[in-house]
């Protein structure tokens, strides 16, 4: 397998010293896209009241109407967050949920939202419920089956990752979207490491709240996140901050995007770059450059799978996972392995801790090459001894 042209390479901000394979934590932001970030900082300072006070809300139209655009939905559909946590936490705040109800989700679930379930579950009296699914998956179809066998009378939200954080799996969302539309329960996906990494319509997902971060695959600059909201579930999410949208004076035709996009004075500089960031991946065409990227994910995958010896948690297809995988591991010392790996080959990679499986998460971007997997493997055989 070839190595990414180093063109490419170079247009990212990352140290060269470093083995980087953990987009998937915080993503990485390549130089156009972060130069377009900078120039919107000037821009802002330049002449904070205009930018700020006048301009504001056609610049964050304009935006949210190319972010609308790539992930299938329409611009008042669409309003962006500094981040997935705090959008979730919104919609979440605003569930008019008691002690009968139940929110029934899976224990593949990222750890920052649990925590938000837990918090208002507790608050409120209703129960979280994480179904478990088990590894190694099978079919979407087996999937969605074992998943809705825990609904109950009780369950009213559905909220489960579209590609999930510590297994790196991708979930057959459309399918739970479909089905609980007609049962009458509200869903909520975690699509946190989706955009970037696989085409979106939220059309045909069918999901009333859909939460992505920008920042990841999508590799835009940090601070950008967005919330859709499905037509008829906008008017009763309240806002997180209470500032000059709500009793606007001036109010846009959208009481959704008044809500939720002026929460007082901030840098939305990150927002106003993200179509920088769509337009670099149409440049560099990124459907190519996604496919290489799970090929040499699917490259670690079986090199350290033929290594250690143990079983694939997911079937080896792109219908399962895409630019990430995570990999089993044996029992190991996981404080060890993580200092060694960076400090004796500066390799920056999660290790994943899941339902009392030792795993490891591996993240390819544009900027890595076959020569960044060997690094690993190399590393890992020595460090396990195997």
């Amino acid at each position: 397998m070839d190595s990414m042209p180093s063109s490419l390479k170079d247009e990212f901000l990352l140290d060269p010293k470093v083995i980087f394979l953990n987009h998937g934590s915080f993503g990485a932001c390549p130089r156009p896209v972060f130069e377009a970030h900078q120039q919107w900082q000037r821009e802002l300072e330049r002449e904070p009241v205009d930018f700020i006070g006048r301009r504001r809300g056609v610049l964050l139209g304009e935006a949210r109407a190319k972010l609308a655009a790539y992930i299938g939905a329409e611009t008042d559909e669409v309003v962006y967050f500094p981040n997935p946590t705090t959008a979730a936490n919104m919609i979440v705040r605003s569930l008019k949920l008691g002690p009968a109800d139940e929110v029934l989700a899976t224990d593949h679930e990222y750890g920052a939202m649990e925590r938000t379930w837990n918090f208002y579950a507790s608050q409120m009296g209703y129960r979280y419920t994480r179904r478990a699914m088990p590894l190694p998956t099978t079919t979407p179809e087996a999937f969605v089956e074992r998943f809705w066998a825990g609904v109950t009378a009780h369950t009213r939200v559905i909220f489960i990752s579209h590609i999930t954080s510590p297994t790196a799996l991708i979930f057959p969302i459309q399918e739970i979207c479909r089905r609980a539309r007609a049962a009458g329960i509200l869903t909520i996906i975690d699509g946190a490491h989706a955009p970037g990494q696989m085409a979106l319509d939220m059309h045909a997902i069918g999901a009333d709240f859909y939460i992505g971060a920008a920042h990841k695959w999508l590799c835009a600059p940090k601070g950008s996140a967005f919330l859709y909201a499905h037509p008829e579930v906008q008017s009763w999410l309240l806002p997180l901050v209470v500032s000059w949208g709500y009793q606007s004076t001036a109010p846009s035709a959208s009481r959704f995007i008044d809500y939720h996009e002026y929460q007082g004075t901030r840098d939305f500089s990150a927002h106003l770059a993200t179509p920088a960031a769509i337009q670099f991946q149409a440049e560099h065409d990124w459907p190519a450059v996604r496919a290489r990227c799970h090929d040499l994910a699917q490259s670690a995958r079986e090199r350290i799978n033929a290594l250690t010896g143990l079983e694939a948690i997911c079937p080896d297809s792109p219908e399962w996972f895409a630019q990430m995988a995570t990999i089993r591991l044996p029992p190991t010392d996981f404080g060890q392995l993580g200092t060694q790996l960076w400090e004796r080959y500066h390799i920056e990679v999660p290790l994943v801790y899941w339902n009392e499986q030792h795993m490891l998460r591996v993240s390819c971007q544009a900027y890595n090459s076959e020569e960044d997997i060997q690094a690993l493997v190399s590393a890992l055989t020595e460090l396990l001894g195997l």
